[in-house]
């Protein structure tokens, strides 16, 4: 940044950000964070940035998180080998006791803490703390990948009406006592939902929904449920990009405003987001009734 950015300039800048402040101040934002922004020690510093920034102005933040990476390192080594049924990851006993270990555990408390370190108030739970992700068995092939059952949501709301920002790992459990690894993007849209959030804000590693996968300033800025449906029967939305949409429709159903997929390797792409007219990456909302 320009040292000749003057004192004028930022005082400008505030005052263009003011209308989006009052717009959120009061309303809950769900961020789903995972990806090359949770790899990058920069990135990830810059994204606690901008949730304890959010937080300040009195956004309700709610941070779920991912943790791919880091699990395939300690599987690895462990020397335990990974198993794939028709792309999707075999989670038998002992890998999602390594999932508990390093989702509930090591990830959660380092993003609690970083949170802490740049000026929030931070707390972390799991999807099994007071039976928050209520999961079953999603498909026998796969051992303990969990389907959601149900949201019990009141650990998240007491801990917002408390002033915290609440982390959460997506690990889920049953009445049995099983642990589940599930899904990042499909747990965000089940606890947005059962928030009734203003805004769920997906990270990812592209710009968004691209009308041509290979040219990044095809980027789609916005697009209905019905629209999403056409664009996936047209090919448009291909890939590991269904799943991702997919859980954006499932949000806007469960009475999420509207949800953005963003880039989240571009520094400060939330407060771009939600606090400039610029925006950044496709939003999709319910369109008109």
């Amino acid at each position: 940044m320009s040292t000749e950015f003057s004192n004028a300039q930022r005082a400008e800048v505030l005052t263009e950000a003011l209308p989006y402040i009052k717009r959120y101040t009061g309303k809950t934002v769900v961020v789903k964070y995972g990806g090359n922004a949770m790899i990058n020690e920069e990135l990830k510093m810059q994204v606690m940035e901008d949730i304890v920034l959010l937080w300040l102005i009195g956004v309700k933040v709610v941070l779920v998180h991912g943790g791919g990476p880091e699990i395939s390192d300690l599987m690895n080594r462990l020397g335990k080998k990974a198993e794939f049924v028709d792309g999707l990851r075999v989670t038998d006993k002992e890998t999602v006791d390594i999932v508990q270990m390093v989702l509930a555990g090591k990830v959660n408390k380092t993003l609690v803490n970083l949170l802490e370190m740049k000026g929030g108030k931070a707390m972390g739970i799991s999807g099994m703390d007071g039976r928050l992700i209520e999961s079953k068995i999603k498909d026998e092939r796969l051992g303990y990948v969990g389907e959601i059952t149900k949201i019990h949501i009141q650990p998240v709301t007491d801990l917002l009406e408390k002033g915290y920002i609440p982390v959460i790992s997506t690990v889920g459990c049953d009445k049995q006592g099983n642990t589940y690894n599930i899904n990042g993007d499909t747990a965000a849209a089940h606890i947005a939902g059962a928030l009734g959030a203003e805004r769920l804000i997906m990270m990812t590693d592209i710009a968004g929904v691209l009308r041509d996968k290979n040219d990044p300033t095809s980027l789609i800025p916005e697009i209905t449920v019905c629209d999403a449906k056409r664009l996936q029967d047209e090919g448009v939305i291909s890939g590991g990009m269904i799943p991702k949409v997919e859980c954006c429709v499932e949000a806007i159903q469960k009475g999420v405003k509207n949800v953005i997929i963003m880039d989240g390797r571009v520094p400060h792409s939330i407060l771009m987001e939600l606090l400039t007219d610029e925006g950044a990456g496709t939003m999709v909302t319910g369109g008109k009734e």
